[in-house]
């Protein structure tokens, strides 16, 4: 199985699962990881694209959100939901699809050049903000 079927296997697993009970409930998973900027950070950008494009196919184009004006929204003090809050400061952007109740991003967080660099899977039943 190639890398992007078996992360599209373990994306499908998480639409699968329960999410916690009260309030919205979500699941992020760590797809991928690279280590440090450069390759690493190119590469999984390039692994979200074509996941990103499979998904397309599925599920209907969504362009990239772009989390600038959450993390804008977060420093004027505006209530962010979760997971949206914590994915907007972790990534630059989201790749966004509405499945029937469920909600479904993927994105690289590379804001933080202290950390790895982490190719990302959330799944969640509040709408983005």
């Amino acid at each position: 199985m190639d890398v992007v079927a078996r992360h599209l296997a373990t994306i499908d697993r998480l639409r699968t699962r329960d999410l916690p009970a009260g309030g919205a409930g979500h699941h992020t998973v760590e797809l991928e990881t690279g280590h440090g900027p450069g390759p690493a950070a190119d590469d999984l950008h390039a692994l979200r694209e074509s996941i990103a494009q499979r998904l397309a196919a599925h599920w209907g184009e969504a362009p990239p959100w772009g989390q600038l004006t959450l993390r804008l929204r977060l420093a004027r003090g505006e209530d962010i939901p979760e997971p949206w809050a914590t994915l907007c400061l972790r990534t630059d952007e989201l790749d966004v699809w509405q499945a029937g109740t469920l909600w479904l991003a993927i994105g690289v967080a590379d804001r933080d050049e202290s950390d790895e660099t982490r190719l990302l899977a959330t799944v969640t039943r509040t709408a983005p903000p």
